[in-house]
């Protein structure tokens, strides 16, 4: 039996797997994408992303409902069970699957079942409920994403211990909940969980919260997470997890001995390479399971391209859309591809932070002559009206040229509101200017306008 023959075959139907399918059906080639799981969208869709995205909206819905004194002749002050929540993350799924579904039925990309791994650079075996068959392809995209790191001597099979895949089938409401890992993963579940009025305990192994951000911000997230109720626990690495019936203790090499209802490991994660039979086409991941690319989103094997996760850093779904696009170019012979170097931070903690450019640590240490321009978000009318008080927009910027630096924004809308600075940074020569913020009229009262009142701030300190 002959087996099928594609232009390109791309394995995992994550955010960089189907932008790259659907790139290249653009491009009128023949495409197959295969997923392991039952449904599409992978871990982005059903254990990261959008399930984690909508537990938070959810929470901050109801914080915003107790917090509001004109609700409270509706009754009493609302509380959620987690497996409540969870429900409504369940509804965004679906309606995530049907409408990536409908991509590759629209675009006609067939999607195989099963576990695909490489008999040689050309060809793929792929596995499904015991059977086998193959597929070849002139070229492939590996876009397998990752999951959760487990170290070995942590039993994640016991029922008070989670991993950020696993907490999402957590069919009870914990009163208090260890976090190990205050990373960005670890720092949105405290949000989330403390915003339930869960107890929330987040062990940081760093000096501080999230120190690729600006040092300003950082402080912020870690006071307003105090603020939550949240008990930030920096410097500090475990020994040894002990869980059983009655709940989980986690012992640090200080001495400290933590006790809660359950355990959330948010402490790195793999990539997923260890079932694709790298060997046999003499590709070899590192440590963390990750692949390197080049330039060109390929591998040290010719033809063989990757993107999103399982190349590591940023890690994010934004990246991961461009990143597949630009794999799926290269991999029909495109010369020039972007390649993905610019993308702005969105985390989505509560109060939420974006960022893009430098931080003041990073102008400073580099000597670049910059100054700072704020505008919080109290003195905003926006805000005043929605209640969302809470933060702030900083905007750095060259002394002599005013080029924007830098970017920084904590509160409410944070990712949608620091892409308006993006697209000025993204200007050349005189277009990236502080003085556009000065000499544009914004909308009132809107969000925005933090732009025009942040650029005065900074240009009267001249």
């Amino acid at each position: 039996m002959t087996k099928p023959h594609y232009d390109l075959l791309v394995i995992g139907s994550g955010p960089a797997g189907e932008s790259a399918a659907l790139n290249a059906v653009k491009h009128d080639q023949r495409v197959a994408i295969i997923e392991q799981q039952s449904w599409v969208g992978g871990a982005c869709t059903h254990q990261g992303t959008i399930p984690s995205k909508a537990l938070r909206h959810t929470v901050r819905q109801v914080m915003r409902f107790n917090r509001n004194p004109l609700f409270r002749d509706l009754g009493d002050p609302r509380t959620l069970t987690y497996p409540r929540l969870l429900s409504a993350a369940d509804d965004v799924i679906k309606r995530q699957v049907a409408m990536r579904s409908k991509f590759y039925q629209r675009n006609r990309i067939e999607v195989i079942a099963g576990q695909a791994r490489f008999v040689d650079r050309n060809t793929l075996a792929i596995s499904q409920q015991g059977r086998e068959h193959r597929v070849s392809a002139d070229q492939v995209v590996i876009a397998t994403g990752s999951r959760p790191y487990r170290p070995d001597n942590i039993d994640f099979s016991h029922p008070r211990v989670y991993d950020s895949d696993t907490v999402l089938d957590m069919a009870h409401t914990p009163r208090k909940i260890l976090i190990y890992g205050a990373g960005v993963i670890g720092c949105e579940y405290a949000s989330i969980f403390s915003g339930l009025g869960i107890k929330v305990e987040l062990i940081n192994t760093r000096d501080r919260l999230l120190e690729f951000l600006d040092g300003e911000i950082s402080d912020a997230l870690s006071y307003h997470l105090r603020n939550l109720g949240v008990m930030i626990r920096d410097r500090e690495e475990f020994s040894r997890v002990s869980a059983t019936d009655e709940g989980v203790e986690v012992i640090l090499e200080s001495g400290k001995k933590l006790r809660g209802d359950a355990l959330l490991w948010c402490n790195g994660r793999t990539g997923n390479t260890d079932s694709l039979n790298l060997e046999s086409i003499g590709l070899k991941a590192d440590h963390r399971g990750q692949l390197e690319v080049d330039e060109h989103y390929e591998t040290s094997v010719e033809g063989i391209f990757a993107a999103g996760d399982v190349i590591g850093w940023p890690s994010l779904a934004s990246a991961a859309y461009d990143q597949g696009r630009s794999a799926a170019a290269s991999a029909r012979g495109k010369e020039n591809c972007r390649f993905v170097d610019d993308v702005p931070t969105g985390i989505y903690t509560l109060p939420e932070i974006s960022s893009v450019g430098a931080t003041e640590r990073e102008l400073t240490e580099a000597r670049v002559p910059y100054e700072v321009g704020r505008a919080l978000f109290k003195d905003t009318a926006r805000a005043q009206i929605s209640g969302e008080t809470v933060g702030m927009l900083k905007l750095l910027f060259h002394v002599e040229t005013l080029e924007i630096l830098g970017i920084h924004c904590f509160g409410a809308e944070a990712a949608e509101i620091v892409h308006i600075g993006q697209a000025i940074m993204k200007q050349k020569g005189e277009g990236n200017s502080l003085r556009y913020f000065i000499t544009t009229t914004f909308n009132y009262p809107t969000m925005a306008e933090a732009y025009r009142t942040a650029a005065l701030n900074g240009i009267n300190r001249l």
